[in-house]
């Protein structure tokens, strides 16, 4: 089953020269990850924007876990969720009192036991009291990540999730990222520049370019595909207008 459809998508921008996205299409099943990579400008951000029911396309469908996003997009937010380290929760309220407000948001059952869970498993338990712009780049982002688990979704949209992260943190995070999948079954679409991290995460993924989606394929086809050693290679092949027409 899918958890996410996508058809035709496009978005264009008053006075803009060109879409910002432009008529792409792609799916996401129940339990897989698909990595959405991209230079600056590439049109990942709008993408995502769309998908969170936060801009409305110019045209296109989006299916989010059985749901028309235009039609009944609050059915299906309830059951999703959305993680960017760059996106700042209320500076002056503590870790604990953020997540209970999204606790809260959500309808979660027994909060305070869901953010001990959560602080446990991403090490948040010392910074719970804290307030949230006392943080670290790295500690934002672990907090932001519990933020996006609160209400255990089923479709998760991340941004850079290990961003700020040194190596150990980061792969712990991307550890219990692929238990939960597992476990849970969650559809997971990752935008990032690691291209490490993608090729660990994702089953499939999606090059964007331009608003358009120019190449894609599981990480190891792309790396067969462009000759390369590995993603990061694909990936500048494709940033410097060496793309192959298979899109």
């Amino acid at each position: 089953m899918l958890a996410l459809f996508v058809e035709n998508l496009t978005k264009r921008y008053p006075g803009g020269a060109a879409p910002a996205v432009d008529a792409i299409s792609f799916a996401v099943e129940r339990g897989a990850t698909v990595g959405l990579l991209g230079g600056n400008g590439a049109g990942k951000t709008t993408t995502i924007a769309m998908l969170l029911g936060l801009l409305i396309p110019t045209q296109g469908r989006i299916m989010a876990l059985g749901h028309d996003m235009a039609r009944d997009r609050f059915a299906a937010l309830a059951r999703m969720n959305f993680s960017s380290p760059y996106v700042a929760l209320p500076h002056r309220l503590s870790v604990r009192e953020n997540l209970t407000v999204y606790a809260h948001l959500y309808d979660v059952a027994h909060p305070a036991r869901r953010i001990g869970e959560l602080a446990e498993e991403l090490d948040l338990a010392d910074l719970l009291d804290r307030p949230a712009g006392q943080l670290s780049a790295g500690q934002k982002t672990r907090v932001a990540l519990a933020k996006s688990l609160i209400n255990r979704p089923e479709l998760l949209l991340l941004d850079e999730p290990t961003a700020s992260l040194d190596p150990d943190t980061g792969d712990i995070v991307r550890t219990w990222l692929e238990r939960y999948r597992t476990e849970s079954g969650c559809a997971l679409l990752l935008a990032s520049h690691n291209m490490a991290e993608v090729e660990r995460l994702c089953d499939q993924v999606l090059m964007m370019k331009q608003g358009r989606i120019v190449d894609r394929g599981s990480p190891a086809e792309l790396i067969a595909r462009y000759g390369r050693e590995d993603l990061e290679e694909v990936f500048l092949d494709i940033a410097r207008n060496r793309v192959r027409d298979v899109a």
